[in-house]
């Protein structure tokens, strides 16, 4: 696996320094400021931004990926930089079952976030293998950590959480993939959900989706790709295709519109996935930041990035 081709780094580095607001939407992002049910619905999502999604499965709450910060950086002054705001304070969230964590990656595994969850919260963070370092160095207690290994579960009173493979890489800083990365299926009194992370395609989802699924919601990435890095960041297009892999009802599109990490145009994510779902029949809900749906009900399909 390659994180990028070779003899790129140089050009994608003066393609960065010019590339302008190519990445940037044109005007305000519509937020919509969320709420939720006193108890937690048999199968909902919430897309708060980037790869942080609220999901609900069978009556419990799932955070993923949680990132409040402004910037996805080891700089508070230097580094992608959010293209809206958080729809909602992390200290108005509802009660969470626990937190999913697919890789250590800035986008992904956010420190001030984790402090505030630690404080205001008592779920447990189920990682993959070596992120849990990370945590407890940051002071969150042991037994609030459980670290998985690719094909390994946990069963918190009922909600089944698996380490699933995924195609990635990690590390802060400088270290080179010090820690594991992983996708995770989600299970719970009959209903099921798979969070893809940050992936490339891999032949491994479609025997996830044979031995896990079938999965009522998929929540997968579709931006911050290109040609130079196919290994570790999947196109829309392979995100739909991954969706039919798994066996999905719903495709839930993350990993865009946040933060700008590559040369695609802000909203080329979104326009390619809604093609390819159309192409292939694919149930697909694009909702705004902040929009909670249920996966049994309205799908919000509006087109709300148009313009932007």
């Amino acid at each position: 696996m390659r994180v990028v081709e070779p003899g790129s780094r140089g050009s994608m580095a003066r393609e960065f320094a010019t590339k302008g607001a190519v990445g940037k939407p044109s005007g305000p992002v519509p937020l919509v400021t969320p709420s939720w049910p006193a108890e937690a619905s048999d199968c909902a999502a919430t897309w708060l931004g980037h790869s942080t999604v609220l999901l609900e499965v069978g009556g419990r709450r799932i955070l993923t990926d949680p990132v409040w910060s402004d910037r996805v950086s080891p700089s508070a002054t230097v580094g992608p930089r959010r293209s809206h705001p958080v729809p909602v304070a992390l200290e108005d969230l509802p009660p969470i079952d626990a937190v999913l964590i697919s890789h250590d990656h800035y986008d992904h595994l956010d420190t001030a976030t984790v402090d505030v969850l630690t404080r205001t919260q008592t779920m447990p963070y189920v990682v993959p293998l070596g992120v849990g370092a990370h945590l407890r160095r940051w002071g969150v207690p042991r037994d609030r950590v459980v670290e998985l290994d690719w094909g390994q579960s946990v069963d918190l009173d009922g909600l089944v959480l698996t380490c699933t493979e995924a195609r990635h890489f990690s590390g802060r800083l400088f270290a080179q993939n010090p820690t594991l990365w992983s996708a995770w299926s989600v299970a719970s009194n009959g209903r099921r959900a798979f969070f893809g992370g940050d992936s490339g395609w891999t032949e491994a989802f479609a025997e996830v989706g044979r031995r896990e699924g079938p999965f009522d919601l998929t929540v997968l990435p579709v931006g911050a790709y290109d040609t130079r890095w196919p290994d570790v960041h999947m196109d829309p297009e392979e995100a739909v295709r991954t969706h039919l892999e798994l066996r999905g009802d719903v495709l839930v599109p993350i990993h865009w519109g946040t933060f700008d990490l590559a040369f695609h145009p802000w909203a080329e994510p979104a326009d390619r996935t809604r093609a390819a779902a159309e192409e292939h029949g694919v149930r697909l809900a694009q909702p705004r930041p902040g929009e909670r749906f249920e996966a049994s009900g309205e799908l919000p399909t509006g087109a709300w990035w148009t313009g932007l």
